[in-house]
């Protein structure tokens, strides 16, 4: 299926091209990075994590997120998922891929990463991280291969595949669980102690991602006419609006726990994300009432069905759903986390230019990643005739 790839439209291979240039030159900002450490960051002491992990920790959740097409599919015999899994699983791949850069951006030096195959640490939740992550990733490659592979020649996949693909509904829980462990063990941060965090994180991950999927496979609609179907648009966007729901209901919980309870450790980190703390106000207040009101106004175009199953109306609270998410899970979950500190100071920390530009770097790989498969994907749809136009 790989000599796919050799053929396309220029608009294509123009796409790749911009992906390429923006990877080399952010490429070139991180070995600035490698000569002259994580200085050019703007970590430090007291912020030991910053944009790399945040985005390693929201895009765990976009990996996991493939799982709601694959559960009501496999497990409730929901066929009409069958059509656009497959973009599901690829994203997936994508998304890990993009999880274990981000790890090895902020390690500082690359060959860290030996450390924990060459002394394993069976104590540590990041141990456990980095089996779940590369058993996630050689699930999804071997799984969406193959299963692309059978639609290909029109034949059933393999049945030793079945076990596989049941093993990946489990497994994609628990990578957002172990990630989720790695921030609710570390007792002296208040704004991550919490008995649901990992519960918030499954819950943002099968909202955000589901919708970037469907963002994603909008635009491929448009591009190239292929249709999911109405009635797996439909379904999808009902789980992402419970999923929504559920996030946000989390999130209450912990303003509750927080100021009702008045336990000053949270409320402070809380105030600080949203108002400021003790004199120092932060960048992020400003990003943080954006996602509320973002999160708001996805919820009011999402929960009326007529506004929900709107075309027009959906990908808006799509894109406004994910906006939230994101500031939520990265820049706010990793910044309420470290500051206060435990000795209750400030340390700000704002992400660099050449942080950013590394990050962006990863995204594109990422892009690179996904428009291959996705094209491999669509290609063998229009061959096989499994490739349905819009309307059909």
């Amino acid at each position: 299926m790989l000599e796919k790839l050799l053929t396309g439209p220029k608009t294509y291979y123009l796409w790749l091209l911009f992906l390429l240039a923006v990877i080399a030159g952010c490429g070139l900002v991180y070995l600035q990075q490698l000569q002259e450490g994580l200085s050019i960051t703007g970590m430090s002491r007291d912020v030991s994590w910053g944009l790399y992990i945040s985005q390693f920790t929201y895009l765990v959740g976009v990996a996991a997120s493939a799982v709601m097409l694959v559960l009501p599919a496999y497990f409730h015999h929901y066929k009409k998922f069958k059509r656009m899994i497959i973009f599901g699983e690829f994203m997936a791949i994508s998304a890990v891929v993009m999880c274990a850069l981000f790890i090895v951006v902020d390690l500082g030096q690359p060959q860290r990463m030996m450390n924990v195959l060459l002394h394993p640490t069976p104590n540590s939740v990041m141990f456990y991280d980095m089996i779940v992550l590369i058993g996630y990733l050689t699930l999804n490659a071997v799984i969406g291969w193959v299963t692309l592979e059978a639609e290909r020649h029109d034949v059933e996949p393999p049945k030793w595949i079945k076990p596989l693909i049941y093993l990946s509904i489990l497994w994609a829980f628990s990578i957002h669980t172990v990630t989720a462990f790695l921030y609710a063990g570390i007792p002296g941060r208040h704004y991550w102690l919490t008995a649901i965090m990992a519960a918030r994180f499954l819950s943002s991950a099968f909202c955000s991602g589901p919708a970037i999927l469907l963002l994603l496979i909008f635009i491929v609609r448009r591009l190239t006419g292929f249709d999911p179907g109405r009635d797996a648009v439909k379904t999808l966007t009902t789980i992402i609006t419970y999923a929504m729901c559920i996030n946000v209901f989390f999130y209450l919980l912990e303003i509750f726990t927080a100021f009702y309870s008045g336990i000053p450790g949270h409320q402070h980190s809380i105030l600080y994300l949203f108002v400021g703390h003790d004199g120092h106000m932060a960048w992020i207040n400003s990003w943080m009432w954006t996602a509320v009101v973002f999160a708001a106004l996805s919820l009011l175009m999402l929960i009326p069905p007529a506004l929900r199953y709107n075309d027009k109306i959906l990908p808006w609270a799509l894109i406004l759903l994910v906006i939230a998410s994101w500031i939520d899970k990265s820049l706010g979950l990793l910044i309420g986390g470290f500051v206060p500190n435990m000795f209750e100071t400030v340390t700000e920390y704002t992400p660099t230019v050449p942080e950013i530009l590394i990050a962006l770097g990863v995204y594109g790989l990422g892009g690179i990643i996904v428009s291959v498969l996705w094209k491999i994907a669509i290609d063998v749809k229009k061959e096989n005739g499994t490739f349905a136009l819009k309307g059909n």
